[in-house]
């Protein structure tokens, strides 16, 4: 493929020989919907393939000085990212370039390295980047999205150091002479919180990564900013070259690498469209969410750190539906302690003035344990994890019980137990929070004596066996994530079989229907708060189910209201259940109006 004869330098245009060139499609995840056309501008890498070889013995004091420093500098460099951050920055992007920092702090990253260059007199890049692959490999094990991908933070953070020992420091290009009108759109292997900030603020109109997810930094920020990003497109900056002109289209999942001109046309005008709904859209963020026929709808938020809880009260969400609680634990030698913990949750329960807090209990895989030891297990998704790894280290579990007692006397909080299968979990976690609560009142410390009690259903056993555990449990929320996943025998993070990934399976949605048939039964709240509840296709699907609780990425609220303010509950219902009925596909379509 050419690069473009007009190159990174023009602003974007109609060039006559558009039409002449020939398109290229890519396809990725859109995390963010949207359209953008604007001119590419490939980011090179620092690559994990390093100059390989051995230091004299004598050296090693040097070397390791000279791999010190260079963490000094990369920590030195996210620090003054930070204190530049804008005010108007995203709230996450501080959060994230501290948890990098962190990272580079970790006695896991920074000690293991010395050690390598001292035992085995591996330079300094040879030995950063073996720890950093046996890190990246423990992450990759991990079956919790969001936690695996945790280990492209740590890929990132080494690619900065190793910047910092090659003296190149910042690998973001010269944008020197771009005109200011120029729409630009960043290709990149993969771009950290740090290097989104340089990009020279608002004059990027899309992310394009080979690597990530829609857990990913790069899609957290870019919902942020409200940016369209399709990450996951694998070889997009092989393929694409500075200067191509391209068109992003958020909501597939596509890129037009160099399209002819009718084709931009078209996009220009799917671009007007979406943004005159955008803004109209904007009209409901605190409008009540109700159905034609008056049927009211929970709609509260995903998080993943407490910095989020002014983003999630400006988004109109009616609380928080999923706060997961890892981020206290990961990427630290030594477990956080009761206060810290206290600290955190309490921080996001003031933030919600009132509303409701839901906080999900550790769930981390059998994989790789806290102190960053690692352990083999044959399949960590069947492995000890979640509320199993809890139970199995009671102590670590009571300090979080504790934390979250008395975090719940400053606002209403739910506690989600994780990945429960079956009712002997449930028991064991009622006697460990009574015990918690018990030790709270000896000591006469604060805390809420009723805190309501739910648990996760991901796990295939517990939805087919559901009412049982609603009759003990004060609200459920269904996990469709692993759910799927574990009904479908499909690791969606597997590119070999994502594509048989299928929310719409009749018997994944017979499973759904039967939780929240139960939940109605026993008069306890069901919700969902895995994608499929954001995702604004299946909404009316979903209140066909009889679902009135949704929680999602308080980007995605808008598009999800806008479908339940337009939807006649129980005529969804009917056409639903007969679908159901016969085992049949349910036409999404057939759905609207």
């Amino acid at each position: 493929m050419k690069p473009n004869d007009t190159g990174v330098m023009m602003p974007f245009a109609h060039p006559a020989d558009t039409a002449l060139s020939s398109t290229l499609s890519l396809y990725g995840q859109g995390v963010v919907r949207g359209y953008a056309i604007g001119r590419a501008v490939v980011m090179s890498a620092a690559s994990l393939e390093v100059a390989h070889y051995r230091i004299a013995p004598d050296s090693v004091p040097a070397e390791q000085q000279r791999f010190v420093q260079a963490v000094q500098a990369a920590v030195a460099d996210l620090q003054q990212v930070a204190d530049d951050l804008p005010p108007d920055a995203p709230r996450e992007l501080g959060v994230l370039l501290s948890m990098h920092a962190m990272l580079l702090q970790d006695p896991m990253l920074v000690d293991s390295v010395c050690q390598l260059i001292a035992e085995r007199q591996y330079n300094a890049e040879w030995a950063l980047a073996s720890q950093g692959q046996v890190l990246s490999e423990q992450f990759s094990l991990i079956e919790d999205d969001y936690l695996r991908e945790r280990g492209n933070d740590v890929r990132q953070v080494i690619e900065r150091v190793l910047r910092m020992l090659s003296g190149s420091g910042q690998w973001l290009p010269d944008l020197d002479g771009v005109p200011e009108e120029s729409s630009l759109i960043v290709v990149a292997r993969d771009i950290s919180p740090a290097d989104m900030m340089r990009l020279r603020g608002g004059r990027f109109a899309a992310f394009l990564t080979d690597l990530g997810s829609p857990t990913s930094h790069t899609a957290i920020v870019a919902r942020s900013m409200n940016v369209p990003a399709v990450v996951g497109m694998d070889r997009v900056r092989a393929l694409v070259r500075d200067g191509d002109l391209l068109i992003v289209d958020g909501v597939q999942g596509h890129v037009l690498v160099n399209p002819c001109h009718s084709v931009l046309i078209e996009y220009e005008q799917r671009r007007a469209a979406f943004l005159l709904e955008r803004g109209e859209l904007e009209t409901l963020r605190f409008a009540p969410a109700v159905t034609l026929d008056g049927v009211r709808v929970q709609i509260e938020a995903n998080i993943e750190l407490p910095e989020e809880a002014p983003f999630v009260l400006s988004s109109g969400a009616q609380g928080i539906g999923l706060f997961r609680t890892e981020f206290l634990f990961m990427g630290r030698a030594a477990l956080p302690t009761e206060e810290e913990q206290y600290e955190a949750y309490a921080s996001v329960v003031g933030a919600m003035q009132g509303r409701p807090v839901t906080i999900r209990t550790l769930d981390i895989g059998a994989d790789k344990t806290l102190d960053g030891e690692a352990t083999v297990a044959t399949n960590p998704a069947l492995g000890l994890r979640a509320i199993r790894y809890c139970l199995a280290h009671p102590e670590m579990f009571n300090t979080q019980l504790r934390a979250l007692l008395r975090a719940a006397a400053h606002g209403p909080v739910r506690i989600l137990l994780p990945m429960v299968s079956s009712l002997t979990e449930i028991h064991a976690a009622r006697r460990a929070l009574e015990r918690a609560a018990r030790e709270l009142h000896e000591q006469g410390m604060a805390y809420a004596d009723q805190v309501a009690l739910g648990a996760m259903v991901e796990i295939p056993a517990m939805a087919i066996a559901i009412e049982p555990f609603a009759a003990v449990l004060d609200f459920l929320s269904i996990g469709t994530n692993d759910l799927i996943q574990y009904v479908l025998a499909i690791d969606r993070a597997d590119k070999d079989v994502a594509p048989l990934y299928d929310p719409m399976h009749p018997a994944v949605l017979r499973l759904i229907a039967q939780v929240i048939n139960a939940g109605e039964r026993f008069g306890i709240p069901v919700s969902i708060c895995g994608e499929m509840a954001g995702d604004a296709r299946y909404t009316r699907m979903l209140l066909g189910l009889g679902l009135t609780g949704f929680s999602m990425h308080p980007q995605q609220l808008l598009d999800v209201k806008k479908e339940i303010l337009g939807a006649h509950s129980n005529a969804l219902r009917a056409s639903v259940a007969v679908a159901l009925n016969r085992a049949e596909r349910i036409d999404l379509a057939a759905l609207r109006p």
